[in-house]
């Protein structure tokens, strides 16, 4: 069973339920170590105080914040325990939203809840089906780490989410990432929605979704292990420029059905519309009027 990571309550109004908060994901990824390469011994950091030149242990440690170059303020973690927040103790929900409503920007980290004991299961139980049944997630405020955050509360299976959430303003504006002005044709649209509908699926299993990087990595280290010739890197195809669209786009649909075991059609393309200003200039070129049917 995961640790648990901090110990509260979810206030819903007046009722209180007692809580466990555990982590709901894990890291796989391959770690490494700093090492001398001459020898290789274990490179390691090493934390020294400025005025007296000499490693300092973890209990000689603490916190301060700096007012200027020659003036700290010392704070304790006895007095961040002991801050005047109602969200200090207590997951403080807030109200509740659609959860198309809420920017995934803003979702970070997810935490399962777990109930306290038989006399947070009732009210746990409760929260829980309210949460399932009104289709919604709730919004909520909580104090861990040195600051107060805003969090998200959903359902998984039989258990309460939390998600970390971002603040308004911790969110950059994609102002300045905008595209240039450029104009996109229906045609153009329909192809990708027709790629998008074949990309379809049900979930989010199979070999498309395997952490290859890490197992990769886990062959490398395997293999200089024995002493064995490294995994050969695979081909990979050159990244050519974009001239049609169009025909991109065709292709990756055919692709895509290719890929699913269907028969890959390839149909022609229709002739590119000329714009109002191309059939006005062809007609002035002409010098002749165009007849009536």
């Amino acid at each position: 069973m995961p640790r648990t990571i901090w110990s509260g309550a979810i206030s819903f109004g007046l009722v209180t339920v007692p809580i466990h908060v555990q982590s709901a994901t894990e890291d796989h990824s391959v770690r490494f170590h700093q090492y001398h390469l001459e020898d290789m011994a274990r490179v390691r950091v090493r934390k020294f105080c400025e005025l007296e030149d000499r490693e300092v242990p973890a209990h000689e440690i603490g916190k301060g914040y700096e007012l200027t170059k020659t003036e700290v303020v010392p704070v304790t973690d006895q007095e961040l325990r002991s801050l005047p927040l109602p969200t200090a103790k207590a997951i403080e929900i807030e109200g509740f939203v659609p959860l198309s409503s809420v920017d995934p920007l803003r979702i970070g980290e997810g935490y399962y809840l777990r109930p306290d004991g038989p006399v947070a299961a009732k009210p746990y139980k409760l929260l829980q089906r309210a949460l399932g049944r009104s289709s919604r997630v709730a919004v909520a405020k909580y104090s861990w780490s040195g600051r107060e955050r805003l969090g998200l509360l959903r359902v998984r299976g039989e258990a309460i989410v939390l998600h970390a959430m971002r603040w308004p303003d911790e969110v950059r504006s994609a102002e300045a990432l905008s595209p240039p002005a450029v104009e996109v044709t229906d045609d153009e649209i329909d192809d990708a929605l027709a790629l998008a509908d074949r990309m379809m699926r049900e979930d989010l299993e199979g070999p498309e979704f395997v952490d290859h990087y890490t197992e990769a990595l886990t062959q490398i280290i395997a293999a200089k292990r024995e002493d064995m010739p490294l995994p050969a890197q695979p081909e990979q195809a050159k990244p050519t420029a974009l001239v049609d669209l169009m025909a991109a786009l065709n292709a990756s649909v055919q692709q895509a059905k290719a890929a699913r075991g269907e028969d890959a059609e390839v149909h022609d393309l229709p002739p590119k519309k000329k714009a109002p200003a191309e059939r006005t200039a062809g007609k002035k070129a002409s010098g002749r009027k165009p007849r009536s049917a």
